[in-house]
């Protein structure tokens, strides 16, 4: 697996997005933004799901989090060039953290799955 390709593909995906995220549902460009989103989360999971989803259901495992694993696209950020917020990915839970709201992060550059507890915690579960 190249994961410069990865990266690529992740980087466009989130600021696909974030994107998207800029529109009203009023804007002509809305429909057909949306649409090529979906379309790069499509060839995304098509081509990176397997390999994303064995490193997610790892860091699961490692969380000890009986919490499911979504489909990798679930875990983006808003921004790929900023850590990201204590309320962005998806919420986990932890024995590791009882009590906290967890959440993991799919970020590029490079790219790794982060774990975000609160304004405190931020650490790094997993690099391609």
């Amino acid at each position: 697996m190249k994961t410069e390709d990865l990266n690529l593909a992740l980087v466009a995906l989130i600021e696909k997005k974030a994107e998207l995220h800029t529109l009203t549902y009023d804007d002509a460009r809305y429909d057909e933004v949306e649409e090529a989103l979906h379309d790069l989360e499509d060839d995304f999971n098509d081509e990176y799901g397997d390999y994303l989803e064995e490193a997610l259901d790892k860091v699961h495992g490692d969380l000890k989090s009986d919490t499911d694993v979504l489909l990798p696209t679930a875990y983006l950020p808003s921004d790929p060039r900023s850590a990201p917020s204590p309320k962005e990915g998806v919420w986990v839970d932890s024995e590791k953290y009882p009590g906290k709201e967890a959440r993991i992060t799919l970020v590029p550059n490079p790219v790794r799955i982060m774990l975000t507890v609160g304004k405190q915690v931020q650490q790094e579960l997993w690099k391609a």
